[in-house]
């Protein structure tokens, strides 16, 4: 039987920290959503459920301000699943194709429920949101959350699955744990609705980068650096509010045909809300980075790395030794322009987006 994962906003953790001395700051101690991710995890690696081995990666700071983070990860670029071949944003789903009703039931670590959650009366949405390990992993605890699989969502985000995203990143007191979304046309492989989650014990740009205010009463922001893309930010008391917001966002990029990639961290607050230098250090909230972009389909372009949640934010894996070692992060910062809308685009898109939110 599967482990059911009960939880509710009273679990949600709010002292989490950067700190000087230590390059992550936990809160005080282990939580049980921690426990539960790393252990389930770690059990199903000892019982070789994984199509390989992921042992401590090589990890290297890019020289430069944008702080990359580079691993180099062989294995997953060659033991891997072959990714289906996607042909549109909007692409149905298909139970021919692989998806997440034909893994080994032994993948599943558990489901997890929210019990009793509610905000200003409203009851949180009844969802199943199974969480798996992904056997071809990334990083350590690199796992999947599958909203109901047996509903055979195609991969276009849910307000509910963007709340469960947000409420895993708040239920965690690691501020190193992340969780992404990758939609048809962003290098998604599966089209059967999913989010990532992973720990990766490396401070990232993205958890401090300065924004510009749209429309902030719904919590939404430009990033004012590279690369471009939106912003939004939530505490414990508005996750309902924002994932909505979000939600609409994703709808309008869905219903345009514009591929997207999300990343979900712990996060200071935007630049309008902090009041001084100990706010740059909370990482009580959770930062959402939204980016729009040129969509891909059929054969993936063959480069240094795929340019999809991971990379986008700053955490890039590298499929062999002689690019982990030789690229710079100009040559990264070249192969992620590629990806990005025109300005004129993005410009355009922005005033609509603002618009869009601002009518809700």
């Amino acid at each position: 039987m599967t482990l059911q994962f009960v939880y509710s906003n009273q679990d949600f953790v709010t002292d989490v920290r950067r700190s000087n001395e230590n390059s992550l700051g936990m809160a005080s101690s282990p939580v049980k959503f921690d426990t539960t991710i790393r252990a389930g995890w770690t059990d199903r690696m000892d019982r070789g459920l994984f199509r390989y081995h992921l042992g401590d990666l090589q990890t290297r700071a890019l020289p430069g301000p944008q702080g990359y983070v580079a691993q180099l990860n062989i294995q997953r670029g060659t033991e891997r699943r072959k990714p289906q071949e996607i042909l549109s944003i909007q692409q149905a789903f298909s139970a021919k194709q692989f998806n997440f009703n034909k893994i080994n039931p032994e993948e599943i670590i558990c489901e997890m429920v929210m019990e009793g959650g509610n905000e200003n009366g409203k009851l949180h949405p009844p969802c199943r949101m199974v969480v798996l390990v992904n056997v071809s992993p990334l990083e350590f605890g690199h796992c999947l959350f599958v909203p109901d699989p047996s509903q055979c969502f195609p991969q276009v985000l849910t307000t509910c699955a963007i709340q469960f995203g947000i409420e895993s990143v708040l239920l965690s007191s690691d501020p190193g744990f992340r969780v992404g979304f990758n939609s048809l046309g962003a290098f998604a492989s599966v089209n059967h609705l999913h989010l990532h989650g992973y720990y990766l014990d490396h401070e990232l740009k993205i958890e401090s980068m300065p924004v510009k205010p749209l429309v902030p009463e719904k919590g939404f922001y430009r990033l004012l650096d590279f690369p471009g893309g939106f912003l939004f930010y939530t505490e414990s008391e508005s996750v309902e509010k924002v994932a909505r917001a979000i939600c609409r966002v994703t709808d309008s990029l869905v219903d345009s045909n514009i591929a997207h990639n999300l990343f979900l961290t712990r996060g200071c607050p935007p630049c309008d809300r902090i009041q001084n230098e100990e706010d740059l250090c909370s990482r009580k909230g959770v930062r959402i980075a939204v980016w729009p972009r040129k969509s891909c389909f059929g054969a993936k372009e063959e480069s240094a790395f795929n340019v999809a949640l991971c990379e986008l934010a700053g955490h890039l894996p590298f499929k062999n030794k002689k690019d982990y070692e030789a690229t710079t992060e100009k040559d990264v910062m070249d192969i992620i322009q590629r990806y990005l809308l025109p300005d004129a685009e993005f410009h355009t898109l922005e005033q609509q987006l603002t618009r869009h939110l601002m009518d809700l």
